[in-house]
Formats: C-alpha cells, sequence, structure tokens
C-alpha cells in the first residue's frame, strides 16, 4: 500500500509539473513582446526627463536625448532578460544568491539612469511648481519679519516723544523756578532743552520712516501676489521661471529697503549720545549760593538724563535683537532636480516611475517559484517517467538514425573461398588411371 501511494504522488507530481510547463511555454510566447514594450516605454520617459535637462534644443542634444533613451532602452530588456531566463534555472543556494545580489545592484543601477528621469517627465512640472510655492512661502515669511522689525522700531518713536515730553516738562518748570529756585531761561533750561530738541529732531526723523515703511511693504505684498500667480498660471513651466526670477529680485530688494528703515539702530545711537553729549552751560547765578543750586540741579537733571538714556536704549536694544529676516535667493531649478528635492510630495510619481522599471523582477521571482515547483513535481521520478509520446516518439527516430548511420559505416568485407582439397595443392602430380 505504501508503494501504491508513493506512485500516486509521484504522478500527481508528473502530472502538476506538466500542468506549470504547459503554462510556462504559453506565457514564454509574449513575455519578451511584454518586456520590450515596458523597456520602450520606461525609454521614452527617460528621454523626456533628459530633454528638460539640456539646454542647448539642437540636433545634438536630440542625438544625444535619443542615445540615451535607446541605451535604457535595451539595457533593462537585456538585464531582465537575463534574469528571466538564468535566476529561476539555477539549484544552488549560492548561485541564487549571487544573482540575486546582482539583480539588487542592477536595479539600482537602473533607478539611477532612467527612474528619476521617468519621474522629471511624470512630474517635473508640477515639482518646480512646488519649488515656485516654497520660494514664495520663504520670502512671505522675509517679507512680513523684515515688517515687524521695520514697524516696531517706528513703535520706538513713542518712546522718544515721552522723555522728550518729560524734559520739555521740567524745562518749563524751572522756567517758572519750581526746580532750581531760580526762575527764568538760566542754565538748567538751555540744558533741558538742549536735550528736548534733540529727542524732538529723533521723533521727526522716526515719523518720516512711516510713510517708506507702509509703502515698502505694500509694493512687496503686490510683488507676492504676482509671484503667487506665476505659481499657478498656465503655460510652460520655464518661461513662467524667468519671470519669477525677475519677480524675487524685485522683492529682495524691497526686503533690504525694509531692513534699511529700520529706526531701531538709530535710536539706539541716539539714546547713548543722549548722556554723553552734554554741553554744560557757564552758571549764571549772581551769587554763589545761586550757581551752587544750579550745578545741583544740573547734576540731578544729568542723572535723571541717564536714565531715560538707558530706557531709551534697552528699548531699542530689544527691537535690534528681534531675529533678522533670512536671506531668500530664489535659485532656478530643473524639473530633474525639483524632483529629487520634492520627492515627498510626488511619491506616486516616483512609484509609478520606479514601477515601470522593476516590475519584471516580480516575473523573475514568479518564474523562480514555478520552475522550483517543477523541478519539486518531478523530483522522485526518471526520466522516463517524464517523458512524453512526442518525446519518446523523438527518442525512437533518433535511436534508428543512430543505428542507421552505424550501419553504413561499418566496412563491407570480402567473400570466403572453399576450402583446398589435397589434389588441388599445387606441385604434386595427379595419378592418373591405369588400364587394367
Amino acid at each position: 500500500m505504501a508503494d501504491e501511494k508513493l506512485t500516486q504522488a509521484e504522478a500527481q507530481g508528473v502530472r502538476y509539473a506538466t500542468e506549470l510547463e504547459g503554462h510556462l511555454r504559453w506565457l514564454d510566447s509574449f513575455s519578451a513582446a511584454a518586456l520590450g514594450v515596458l523597456a520602450v516605454a520606461s525609454g521614452i520617459y527617460t528621454y523626456l526627463g533628459v530633454t528638460s535637462l539640456l539646454d542647448n534644443n539642437g540636433a545634438l542634444s536630440f542625438v544625444a536625448a535619443v542615445s540615451y533613451s535607446i541605451a535604457v532602452s535595451v539595457g533593462i530588456f537585456v538585464f531582465w532578460s537575463y534574469l528571466m531566463r538564468l535566476l529561476p534555472a539555477v539549484r544552488t543556494v549560492g548561485s541564487r544568491l549571487g544573482l540575486f545580489v546582482s539583480m539588487l545592484f542592477g536595479s539600482a543601477a537602473i533607478i539611477a539612469m532612467s527612474s528619476w528621469l521617468n519621474a522629471a517627465a511624470l512630474a517635473g512640472a508640477a515639482a518646480v511648481e512646488q519649488h515656485l510655492a516654497q520660494t514664495v512661502q520663504d520670502y512671505q515669511m522675509s517679507l512680513e519679519q523684515a515688517n515687524e522689525i521695520a514697524v516696531s522700531a517706528q513703535g520706538l518713536e513713542r518712546d522718544v516723544s515721552r522723555v522728550r515730553q518729560s524734559f520739555e516738562d521740567l524745562s518749563e518748570q524751572e522756567a517758572t523756578g519750581e526746580l532750581s529756585g531760580l526762575a527764568g531761561r538760566g542754565a538748567v533750561f538751555r540744558v533741558l532743552r538742549q536735550k528736548s530738541q534733540e529727542l524732538s529732531g529723533l521723533q521727526a526723523q522716526i515719523t518720516s520712516q512711516q510713510p517708506l515703511v507702509s509703502a515698502a511693504f505694500a509694493e512687496g505684498n503686490q510683488i507676492l501676489s504676482r509671484m503667487r500667480v506665476l505659481t499657478v498660471e498656465p503655460g510652460p513651466i520655464e518661461v513662467r521661471s524667468v519671470e519669477f526670477s525677475e519677480e524675487a529680485v524685485r522683492l529682495s530688494g524691497v526686503i533690504t529697503q525694509l531692513r534699511q528703515l529700520s529706526v531701531a539702530p538709530l535710536v539706539s545711537r541716539a539714546a547713548e549720545d543722549l548722556s554723553a553729549s552734554v554741553v554744560l552751560p557757564e552758571l549764571d547765578g549772581r551769587t554763589e549760593e545761586n550757581r551752587a543750586g544750579q550745578q545741583s540741579t544740573i547734576q540731578s537733571v544729568l542723572q535723571v538724563l541717564g536714565q531715560r538714556a538707558e530706557t531709551l536704549r534697552r528699548a531699542a536694544e530689544s527691537v535690534i535683537a528681534m531675529p533678522a529676516p533670512n536671506e531668500i535667493m530664489y535659485t532656478p531649478i530643473s524639473t530633474a532636480d525639483a524632483v529629487i528635492r520634492y520627492a515627498g510630495n510626488f511619491a506616486p510619481s516616483w512609484a509609478g516611475a520606479i514601477a515601470i522599471d522593476l516590475l519584471p523582477a516580480v516575473l523573475v521571482f514568479i518564474l523562480a517559484i514555478t520552475h522550483a515547483a517543477i523541478r519539486s513535481g518531478k523530483a522522485r521520478v526518471g526520466v522516463e517517467d517524464t517523458m512524453t509520446i512526442a518525446e519518446l516518439r523523438a527518442a525512437l527516430n533518433a535511436v534508428t538514425d543512430m543505428e542507421d548511420a552505424l550501419r553504413r559505416a561499418q566496412p563491407v568485407s570480402s567473400p570466403e573461398m572453399p576450402p583446398e582439397t589435397d589434389g588441388d595443392k599445387p606441385g604434386q602430380d595427379q595419378e592418373k588411371p591405369q588400364n587394367a
């Protein structure tokens, strides 16, 4: 019973292997054509990707692009044809591992020479538009930061006005005699007026910058609006990129202008000079006591002046310490470079570009598994048990042909002579019969 079951299993394995071999013969009839179509399609997209990298559109560039795309198509077809034939046929682990490693290296080479160009052809224009949109966002952030610094610096005008007003109030008190006790416009009054006028000039300068800041920010927003339109506007991306570059240069100038319109450094320097550069007038008190009172009041004024200057300087330094806008410079980019830089945003295009080149790898694995199944089905039977009627007929015909060839090649021997008798021997006289 055990032998009978083993025979049935062997017969089932042979039928299973034969069925798979029939399927493979049918699939082999069009596998090469299908592989050729995939290779040609990859070559076409490679050609489109190469043309996007070439600056010159002359005949030489055309020939170069066509040659490269043909080389890619031939390379892909030959590479996968080798693997589809050899990898399923080898049986040792070392051979399979070696061919598998070769397939990995070859796939990496195909991606390097073809897939990224295919992705550039599929999503190159969209990737460049993504680059333009990202650049617009960077410019917008830089413009807003520059405007924020300029507006914050304009806010120092209130601090300057407050300090100026405090010195004017003190000067009015000195004029009425409420500060030093000596009414009039003496030495103390002149010191206070001196600093009040300095701060008044600084305040006027800050106020004059306000319209310039508003105009620069409005112009920057207009340029940004035009750049956004160029990002999504229909038409060739190359033409739009050139116009976008021109607008980017204009916007960089506006951002630089906004940075220069910040009055924070000016206020900081004015605050340092406020207490350091004081022209002390000659004391004009009639008596020594009056002059001593003026000197004491001036010292108090200088002390207050130093405090106000320090407060103003700190306010200006806080504006100066704000993060400066980033230096943005638009750099034109090709479609292939854009696809690589923004690969995460175009995963479907990358998947399609790689799949068209590496899809035959799936066929290689399918063939390897099928051939392994065929060998497994025939492993426990001999060759004579797996021969079909056609194969047996061909084998018999081959044997017959071999026998005929051997028969024709055998040399022909001469016929045998009859044995000689004693009377036939030469040199012997034959006895004649005697008459009685």
